[in-house]
């Protein structure tokens, strides 16, 4: 659904960064969408039996959000502190940039994932690549083997998705609590109403994050995501189901309004005021990141209650009696009821 707004693009039919026959992974960066500003998205898919191969981030922390399948994750970080554990739809997990890990297809079934990067031109070196720039000598060395002993690798350009000869080799441990797995699914929503939820992947909730978080938000069509906008961060949005109607003020006075569906990554800079709603679908479920830990916002209730009526009546231009009996709001509530319906674009 994703047209010539600056601020939409989509990830499900941008081109392939790498495909093979075991899987592939699509990347929505700056270069395609130059919007994005601290934040990047990528795609990635793992037939059964396939290896996103061992790499690291060079300039990224990175999240996961699993959308389907299950997978082992493996991660090698600073100090030798090692974790493996295993992740399945509706559970997230989180590197940290320069740490190498790898994700393994162990199910029966095709995995796939969202990973958002906390940059928007992000880098990655595989340990393929890392091996084969080193002589043969320097290997051996390493390992205190003959150079002979690696002159069977194959120094060909990295493949970022192999195949598994064998069953998967699963650590018995791989199903306990692990500091960089979080189930923001199964989470209970810390805001639920009758009208949408929001589940809160942030540093309240998960003490590893450092500077990046998402929200799991579901509005239903009797609500709304109310007005608003974030002061220290900007909103990168992938469109899990559902179909949307989004608008967003530029600081020069562009309005954009643009509808979003399935597959399609949204982008709204730090401070532009924006707000969603449902359009032809009883409801949406979309996955927000922020690159922020703690992100904040400020919305147009709580900014009603702020200032007297005076000062709205003269910033509005109307006299005081007209103006609308706001509700005095002093949190806002992130979703709202829908009691009006969206008017056309040109409104």
């Amino acid at each position: 659904m994703a047209g010539t707004s600056p601020h939409v693009t989509s990830l499900a039919t941008a081109p392939p960064l790498f495909e093979n026959e075991m899987g592939s992974v699509t990347l929505v960066d700056s270069a395609a969408f130059p919007i994005l500003s601290r934040l990047s998205i990528k795609r990635v898919v793992l037939e059964p039996g396939a290896i996103r191969e061992p790499q690291w981030n060079v300039n990224a922390n990175q999240l996961g959000y699993c959308l389907s399948g299950t997978a082992l994750v493996s991660i090698l970080g600073d100090a030798d502190v090692f974790s493996s554990f295993v992740v399945s739809a509706g559970q997230m997990y989180h590197v940290e940039s320069g740490a190498v890990y790898h994700i393994e297809n162990i199910g029966a079934e095709r995995a796939e994932f969202v990973l958002a990067l906390r940059h928007e031109r992000p880098q990655h070196i595989s340990l393929h690549a890392g091996f084969t720039a080193m002589t043969d000598a320097v290997l051996g060395n390493t390992y205190d083997l003959p150079a002979s002993a690696f002159a069977a690798f194959d120094r060909s350009p990295a493949q970022q998705i192999v195949r598994r000869s064998g069953s998967a080799d699963v650590p018995s441990t791989a199903g306990l609590p692990n500091a960089h797995l979080f189930d923001v699914e199964g989470q209970h929503p810390p805001l639920s109403y009758a009208y949408g939820d929001a589940h809160l992947a942030r540093k309240q909730y998960w003490a590893a994050l450092e500077d990046i978080s998402m929200y799991s938000l579901r509005i239903r069509e009797s609500g709304m995501r109310e007005p608003h906008w974030h002061p220290i961060t900007g909103e990168m949005g992938y469109i899990k189901s559902g179909h949307a109607r989004m608008r967003v003020l530029d600081p020069d006075g562009t309005l954009d309004e643009y509808e979003v569906g399935p597959g399609d990554v949204y982008f709204v800079p730090r401070a532009f005021p924006h707000h969603i709603e449902v359009v032809d679908d009883e409801d949406i479920h979309f996955l927000i990141f922020f690159d922020q830990a703690m992100p904040g916002d400020i919305g147009y209730r709580a900014s009603a209650s702020a200032f007297s009526r005076e000062v709205l009546a003269a910033s509005f231009g109307v006299p005081e009696r007209e103006l609308p009996q706001f509700p005095f709001t002093p949190v806002d509530p992130l979703i709202v009821p829908r009691l009006n319906r969206g008017e056309s674009p040109s409104s």
